[in-house]
């Protein structure tokens, strides 16, 4: 049983495959939120319909990279769940940034919600960064 954030970590290290799955399944479900039901109720949230569009096909681009990975990767997995948490890393500081220059016309809904994703996503990413930490330490200690 996973207790605490070090289990998971120790778990997905031995399990790579496993992150980009979830990786990949955060980010289809953060796309359908932003191109679906924040594009659809937009007056309670706040953002332009076209960042929305925009955040959407980053995301998309996200999932497919980290489908594409738990298919068909069989090696050198540290080297890609590290492109993928800098990649999360930077759609946080871009959705931050958007949440600065858009904060007149955002409603607490919306403050709300692109809060609660940059901070699920960040955490996300220091899983990722740190199971590709261990997955190179053990490699190395391995050789």
């Amino acid at each position: 049983m996973i207790k605490n954030l070090n289990d998971i970590i120790y778990y997905l290290t031995e399990k790579p495959k496993t992150l980009f799955l979830i990786d990949s399944l955060g980010a289809m479900l953060t796309a359908f939120f932003l191109f679906v039901v924040l594009r659809n109720f937009n007056e309670y949230f706040g953002m332009p319909i076209t960042i929305l569009t925009y955040l959407s096909v980053i995301a998309v681009c996200f999932s497919i990279y980290s489908i594409v990975c738990y298919f068909f990767l069989k090696e050198n997995w540290a080297s890609f769940i590290r492109v993928i948490g800098i990649s999360n890393l930077l759609y946080c500081v871009l959705t931050m940034g958007l949440i600065l220059v858009y904060f007149p016309v955002l409603s607490i809904g919306g403050i709300i919600y692109f809060s609660v994703e940059t901070i699920i996503i960040c955490g996300l990413v220091y899983i990722e960064l740190q199971v590709a930490s261990e997955i190179n330490k053990n490699r190395f200690a391995n050789n």
